[in-house]
């Protein structure tokens, strides 16, 4: 009897010991980020698990790797494969792979990242094609940065000659195409790389939203930028997860992180990108960076330059599968617009 009563307890504490454990059990999720951790895209990621492990009451939380499993441009892989399950990517930086996505990057889409972000998110997730570009991962969120300017070390850039005889820095994507148009001698290289290539004189300008002169420490170097309404281009990314990863959580798991997927994630990252986009503008005046707004005149000559791109996207996107491209972009347009109100 004795040794009955001893063995119902041990069951019962090993059970204790089991249900704690489980009670206790934790989804943790591997974030990578290929910027420095007070940049603006590692602080909304980092929001954004701090949000999941808020709203699951510790169930699921995020490990923040101390640098990036990849540089930049393979970082898509690197989550595709499993070295970290969430991320981000500038689709831009795998030249050729992504088309449906450079709709975000066309000129004189909007002002501030938020509604550029939020209607680019909106619009993708209304259509199927724009993830199925991305086999391998799970798209949490679709954004963009704010709009792109032009800086450089040399003079003030007023009219599109101006840009003739200058090296610029790039990231990719339909920038590329942008500055192809308008006669620019221009290098694709990661963003990181900026400090190196313009404080060597290796390059002499570079495109960036105005957050990226704080970010990669190029403040000091810049001496001139020239700002468009509405943005020279921009630049889309990709906030994702393991295709795999996810196929694992639980149907609880899966509903906690879709809760706060697509327009949630969309949001902060906006919001994050226009709080650094104010503070380095102000930095830039401080500095003394000569900033030239650019005039009806040179607006005029760059769309002159650039409007077959978004001629050629439509019929890229169609052949890849996107059924009425053109009314896409103007529906990506219009909901730009609503956002900005």
């Amino acid at each position: 009897m004795k040794h009955t009563k001893q063995l119902s307890l041990a069951i019962i504490g090993a059970a204790a010991v089991i249900f704690a454990g489980q009670a206790s059990a934790q989804t943790v999720l591997t974030a990578s980020s290929w910027v420095p951790p007070t940049h603006s895209l590692s602080m909304a990621q980092k929001e954004w698990c701090d949000l999941l492990e808020k709203n699951t009451s510790g169930k699921m939380k995020c490990n923040i790797l101390p640098r990036g499993v990849s540089a930049a441009p393979g970082t898509y892989d690197a989550v595709k494969n499993g070295l970290a399950d969430i991320s981000f990517t500038v689709h831009g930086y795998t030249p050729g792979r992504f088309v449906m996505t450079q709709m975000a990057e066309f000129p004189f889409l909007g002002n501030t990242s938020e509604p550029i972000s939020v209607a680019f998110n909106r619009v993708a997730m209304k259509h199927p094609q724009f993830a199925a570009e991305h086999q391998g991962v799970k798209v949490i969120s679709f954004f963009t940065h704010g709009p792109g300017i032009v800086f450089n070390t040399k003079k003030p850039i007023a009219k599109v000659d101006d840009l003739q005889g200058l090296k610029f820095r790039i990231g990719g994507g339909m920038v590329n195409e942008i500055s192809k148009t308008l006669g620019m001698n221009v290098t694709l290289k990661p963003a990181p790389d900026s400090y190196e290539l313009l404080s060597g004189g290796v390059m002499d300008g570079t495109l960036f939203p105005a957050e990226s002169t704080e970010s990669f420490k190029i403040d000091k170097i810049i001496r001139h930028a020239t700002t468009f309404p509405g943005g020279l281009y921009n630049t889309s990314f990709v906030f994702m997860m393991n295709q795999g990863k996810y196929d694992k959580l639980t149907a609880e798991e899966k509903k906690a992180v879709d809760a706060i997927s697509g327009e949630v994630a969309a949001r902060i990252y906006g919001r994050g990108w226009d709080k650094v986009d104010l503070r380095a503008t102000a930095l830039m005046q401080a500095n003394g960076v000569q900033i030239t707004k650019a005039d009806a005149k040179f607006v005029a000559e760059v769309k002159a330059k650039t409007s077959g791109l978004e001629a050629k996207w439509v019929a890229d996107a169609q052949g890849k599968g996107l059924p009425n491209a053109a009314k896409v972009l103007a529906e990506f347009r219009s909901e730009i617009a609503k956002q900005e109100k």
